[in-house]
């Protein structure tokens, strides 16, 4: 299995509501409701910027952007948590013989060091985070680099459990198959566009995966 992290094994979707909504606040753009970011949000993340502009930002104002969001994010993080039974469901998956990792635009060394924070780390074959800055252009390509680094395991037989559509692209790039879940960053709706399995919880996300490598 390969995990996605900020909003699928992180529960940490109203944080990123309220970075959005403050950086917005400075840059004078209107507030968002959970129901409308999960609705129009999308990777790469310019795109969600298009959405609400009605024209992709310039990169001038891409940097400004990004930074003032991830600026309000990280003066937010202590109040995230991992999301409800993750912990037990990594523990039964490692316990079980299955093998997991995480693939994540988050980035790396950010993500590396959370990992470990919340001992958890020691779950995982692999761990790769974005690498650099800039947009993040979606997680396909990561992807693939990802699976074809995990010696021994067949893409064939691996499910990819995100809460954004484009890790059900991700999944497909590389061979791989994909559950979604709607606790993150898209709405159920939104989901369902990716013609792959939609859960609303964790559990029900590893369940559907065992019965899809079955």
């Amino acid at each position: 299995m390969v995990w996605d992290w900020n909003g699928t094994l992180l529960h940490d979707i109203h944080v990123v509501l309220e970075a959005t909504n403050a950086a917005f606040g400075e840059l004078g753009m209107p507030v968002l409701t959970l129901d409308s970011y999960r609705d129009l949000f999308c990777v790469p993340i310019p795109k969600f910027y298009e959405r609400l502009l009605g024209r992709l930002p310039t990169d001038e104002e891409w940097v400004v952007m990004d930074g003032a969001f991830h600026r309000h994010y990280f003066a937010r993080i202590e109040r995230t948590a991992l999301t409800e039974g993750a912990a037990d469901i990594l523990s039964a998956w490692s316990g079980a013989g299955g093998t997991q990792s995480v693939c994540s635009l988050a980035g790396h060394d950010h993500l590396a060091d959370w990992l470990t924070r919340l001992d958890i780390h020691h779950h995982f074959a692999r761990v790769d985070g974005h690498p650099g800055t800039g947009p993040r252009q979606g997680k396909a390509d990561q992807m693939v680099r990802h699976l074809a680094a995990l010696r021994g395991v067949d893409p064939a037989r691996t499910v990819v459990i995100g809460d954004a559509t484009d890790d059900a692209v991700a999944a497909a790039a590389a061979g791989a198959r994909a559950v979604l879940y709607t606790g993150g960053s898209h709405s159920r709706r939104s989901l369902s566009a990716a013609g792959v399995p939609v859960v609303d919880t964790l559990e029900e996300a590893v369940e559907v995966a065992g019965d899809i490598v079955s």
